[in-house]
């Protein structure tokens, strides 16, 4: 049911009744070339009632990894739910999705203009019709991305630890990481906030990439929250994590003292010691080797995968500070 207790779920001008499966195409906008261009939205509902979950990716386009398990979700028929309603977003973002690309073709930052305006920019157009339409049904989201441009996340879930409810819904989660996160204005999940829905960022690999690490964890997590919701089919079994998830309070960068050639030798996900080496910088002339050294003893949950970098720029996401539960 959505939230108002209908029998059926009212979206973009189509109604969706109990147990139907539907797939709506919203049309956003037409390229330059008149070809409209929509984006596939995945609505599965019970005949049970029960809450309505919406599951996104691709809000960046270039964030391939979480499309892909988006995609494994459906595939798997794991959005199925055995009451309430999955909604399914795999590409939000289809415009940088076609292009490979970050933003919108206005430049903008889908991510940065929620909620949006009904005659704003076409980014702010966009997340107007998705606040608008979708936001008011959904009671849980789960939304998926990467490391920005060649950096690497390990997997993590990003919440504000203040909030009761969504700690609650990371234990269940179970990504390797749970960091504490501040909403940050005009994002969709502040805005998610803002509707009363209870929301976890999974942030997992880096863009254009498919981990097959990193994509089985993220939808084991989705299996073992709609288990939790009595939403999981009985057919589909969730999976005991390897570990339990380590919460981070605070983290700070590792950056590079001197530009040159990067020679990464640790992994995001790998605990380190202070003073251990993590990288290498040389020059292309083979004269300089200047070693980068962990400033503390932690985590690395972000490796910065470009093979040239400069100096101050950042190169590993240290965890510094733990949760203790």
């Amino acid at each position: 049911m959505g939230k108002n207790g209908q029998d059926y779920l009212s979206l973009f001008g189509e109604r969706i009744a109990a147990g139907e499966c539907r797939t709506i195409y919203l049309e956003i906008a037409k390229l330059h070339t008149t070809t409209k261009l929509s984006i596939p939205i995945i609505v599965e509902r019970s005949t049970n009632p029960g809450p309505v979950v919406l599951i996104t990716a691709g809000i960046h386009g270039d964030e391939i990894n979480g499309i892909e398990i988006v995609r494994q979700v459906v595939h798997k028929k794991i959005n199925k739910p055995a009451k309430g309603t999955v909604i399914c977003i795999p590409i939000v973002n289809v415009f940088g999705f076609v292009n490979r690309s970050r933003a919108f073709p206005d430049g903008r930052d889908l991510n940065r203009v929620f909620p949006g305006s009904k005659n704003g920019s076409l980014a702010g157009r966009f997340a107007h019709q998705i606040v608008a339409e979708v936001l008011p049904k959904v009671h849980y989201c789960f939304d998926f991305h990467t490391g920005g441009a060649q950096r690497f996340n390990a997997p993590q879930v990003r919440l504000d630890f203040q909030n009761e409810k969504l700690m609650k819904l990371a234990d269940i989660f179970q990504a390797s990481f749970t960091v504490n996160s501040k909403n940050i204005p005009k994002t969709f999940r502040s805005t998610c906030d803002k509707f009363g829905i209870d929301m976890l960022l999974f942030e997992g690999g880096k863009t254009d990439d498919i981990n097959d690490s990193i994509c089985k964890e993220g939808v084991e997590g989705i299996k073992r929250v709609l288990h939790h919701l009595e939403m999981l089919s009985p057919k589909i079994k969730p999976s005991k994590p390897n570990a339990n998830t380590i919460y981070i309070e605070n983290s700070t960068w590792v950056r590079a003292k001197h530009s040159g050639l990067l020679h990464n030798q640790t992994e995001a996900g790998k605990q380190v010691r202070k003073g251990e080496i993590l990288a290498s910088i040389t020059d292309p002339y083979g004269k300089i080797n200047h070693l980068v050294k962990s400033t503390h003893d932690g985590f690395i949950i972000n490796a910065n995968h470009s093979p040239i970098v400069y100096q101050g720029d950042a190169i590993y996401h240290l965890a510094t500070d733990f949760l203790k539960k």
